[in-house]
């Protein structure tokens, strides 16, 4: 399509905090050595994308992402906190097995309200620095491929934001690490072309 940018968004491989069903938000924890092998699997699969840029969370389970899938493309990652993860407050750190709270909170975040939960971000100011970096990036990189990698919480996010999926059918833990939405923008509009290890019920 011409006049269009495209962009791969795709989530950070594992951490050992995805394993234990800790809140990471920005807690800076590393890929564990699975998430560096799920990194070189998608770098396998999307070796045949010319990407002209790479961007990423600045939080380094992103970072280190982007640089296994870049690493035989040559390209700098360029990181930012647009692209960082949703912010937690005094629950990161914390399980979500043992913490009935934030079980419920964590899948109706479109405003955070009442006594101690006020500092968690919210689904409006996430989508608001997520769709304003996504559209200065098309309008930048017209008719260029970008490769964003991000994270669970941020994705999720959009793609209710872009009518993909509801609250209802899309919770938290449906998208799969390294999994990635294809779209075209032309800094306005948005059009999701693929998804690829992101389950709608």
């Amino acid at each position: 399509m011409k006049d269009y940018c495209t962009l791969y968004i795709v989530r950070h491989g594992e951490t050992e905090w995805n394993v234990k069903k800790i809140i990471q938000g920005h807690e800076d924890i590393p890929l564990n050595k699975k998430g560096e092998t799920q990194a070189i699997e998608l770098a396998k699969k999307l070796r045949h994308i010319k990407f002209d840029a790479v961007f990423s969370s600045d939080l380094i389970r992103a970072k280190r992402t982007a640089e296994i899938i870049t690493l035989e493309k040559k390209l700098a990652v360029q990181t930012t906190k647009m692209l960082k993860e949703r912010y937690f407050g005094k629950y990161q750190g914390k399980s979500f097995a043992d913490n009935n709270e934030m079980s419920k909170l964590i899948n109706n975040l479109k405003t955070v309200t009442g006594p101690g939960v006020r500092e968690v971000e919210n689904d409006q100011k996430i989508i608001s620095r997520m769709i304003t970096f996504l559209r200065e990036i098309a309008l930048i990189y017209v008719e260029k491929t970008i490769l964003v990698v991000s994270h669970g919480g941020p994705m999720r996010t959009l793609l209710i934001y872009l009518g993909f999926a509801t609250y209802d059918n899309f919770t938290e833990g449906q998208i799969n690490n390294l999994a990635y939405i294809k779209l075209k923008s032309d800094g306005i509009d948005f059009l999701i072309e693929k998804t690829d290890g992101i389950l709608i019920q």
